[in-house]
């Protein structure tokens, strides 16, 4: 069965952008860019995408490219008899399937809370009320479930209808509505009375609030916002690398990925600091400033509830980008594993996604009384930790210890792959840095995510 194929590089773009575009960009960036000096800590993640996040994404790519196989096949495809860098195949997998036990859950917040803000639901309540309201819904087992089947659904749905017909077309339209929402409501925040103050607080570098929280906080907090953004480790970026031709280098592509994933959590920030200052309220980080600062800020606002609409459309398109991708890895792994038909693949991932979310949506009502992590944690919690703070800093160390050394694929083979085509090169100098100080950095911090 010949492999399929992007139609077009905008495609391929789009859809990586889409993967590594998710919810964190809006509830966990803004925050933290405030929280360590704004201007300060943009300066440094930009840098860490730079020396750490992009020249890993290239090897994910690389071994998607030549391997033309998705994350489970594509080691054993590449290595050399008899090593067992394959092994990492399967979990990426179980890697992708956990991130989807959770993520269709928040998918399913946002999704209903777009239906709330366009009904009107919200309108003339308190901030009491709107917290309740985000109470009631994760006490309803009932509306949780419903909102996760719809989106599990929709995102096999699309997956069947093939690559370029399904995933590449949806994604396309979703994503270019996303970057058209976003900059439509940082104008309407910018031009807020007294956002100004927040543009300020959120652009300007601040010094002294960086050395407060502890400089080598902010470096710490920068390096792991730059590498998480971008989902590398469990092959959400080899799948789409293993679809693309070899027209492209892999370094300019990585790049233009990076940089439309952090146009989005930079917009995110004009959108969430100007409208927090116009109204006197704290930025939040996490699902309250999502779910309760911002409705509240929206009440508030003239044609508050068209922009609340406008607001929860793209972070459900920002979760069901990245739902899509993920969808399509895990697919692709059945039809590689398995010779499945796509068909027959959809079908009996359609049933695994939605009992294997089934434990996230519980986790708030039925089974609130386990707190895997300590009080007031949830399964949420436990998932999100194994995911982010294990298998994806594990697995990028995996990918590139995979490229550089003679023991795996080796750095020649990979630097070949990744300059083949047009486009920006990756330079042989970097041979020294990607071999003995970059798997420091990730090293470090995985450890760092350990002991947190």
């Amino acid at each position: 069965m010949e492999r399929e194929k992007f139609g077009s590089r905008m495609g391929f773009i789009l859809l990586s952008a889409g993967c590594a575009i998710g919810i964190g960009n809006v509830w966990r960036f803004p925050y933290v860019a405030g929280m360590y000096g704004g201007g300060m800590f943009v300066l440094f993640y930009l840098l860490f995408l730079i020396v750490m996040g992009v020249p890993v994404m290239t090897m994910e790519f690389a071994v998607g490219r030549a391997s033309r196989k998705s994350v489970i096949r594509s080691f054993t495809e590449l290595e050399k008899p008899g090593q067992k860098w394959h092994l990492h195949g399967y979990i990426g997998m179980a890697g992708n399937y956990l991130l989807m036990m959770f993520y269709t859950t928040v998918a399913g917040w946002m999704l209903y809370y777009f239906y709330q803000m366009l009904t009107g639901k919200f309108t003339g309540k308190d901030q009491e009320q709107v917290a309740g309201l985000f109470q009631e819904m994760l006490e309803s087992p009932t509306v949780l479930t419903v909102v996760m089947v719809i989106i599990v659904v929709a995102g096999i749905l699309i997956c069947s209808l093939g690559l370029q017909k399904g995933v590449e077309r949806i994604t396309k339209v979703m994503m270019l509505l996303l970057l058209f929402i976003i900059v439509v409501l940082a104008v309407r925040s910018i031009t807020l009375e007294g956002g100004t103050e927040g543009l300020k607080f959120y652009l300007l570098p601040d010094v002294q609030r960086m050395r407060d929280v502890g400089i080598l906080e902010t470096i710490t907090a920068a390096m792991n916002q730059a590498f998480f953004t971008l989902s590398l480790g469990i092959g959400s970026m080899a799948i789409f690398g293993s679809y693309i031709d070899k027209s492209r280098t892999l370094l300019g592509e990585s790049v233009n990925i990076a940089m439309l994933d952090t146009f989005v959590a930079l917009v995110s920030g004009l959108i969430i600091f100007p409208t927090c200052f116009a109204f006197d309220i704290s930025p939040d980080m996490g699902p309250s400033l999502i779910f309760i600062t911002l409705p509240n800020i929206f009440n508030h606002m003239v044609g508050g509830r068209v922009w609340g609409t406008l607001f929860f459309v793209f972070m459900t398109f920002a979760a069901f980008s990245t739902i899509l991708a993920v969808f399509e890895n895990i697919i692709s792994c059945g039809m590689d594993l398995f010779h499945w038909s796509r068909k027959k693949s959809c079908l009996i991932n359609l049933v695994a996604l939605i009992v294997l979310s089934l434990p996230c949506v519980f986790g708030y009502n039925i089974w609130s009384a386990i707190q895997p992590l300590g009080e007031g944690s949830t399964i949420l919690d436990l998932e999100d930790f194994i995911v982010s703070n294990m298998m994806l800093p594990v697995g990028s160390l995996v990918y590139l210890l995979f490229c550089v050394t003679r023991y795996g694929w080796g750095f020649d083979h990979y630097l070949k792959e990744a300059n083949t085509g047009e486009g920006i090169k990756m330079p042989g100098g970097v041979r020294f840095y990607v071999t003995f100080i970059l798997p420091v950095l990730l090293f470090f911090l995985t450890v760092k995510g350990w002991i947190r």
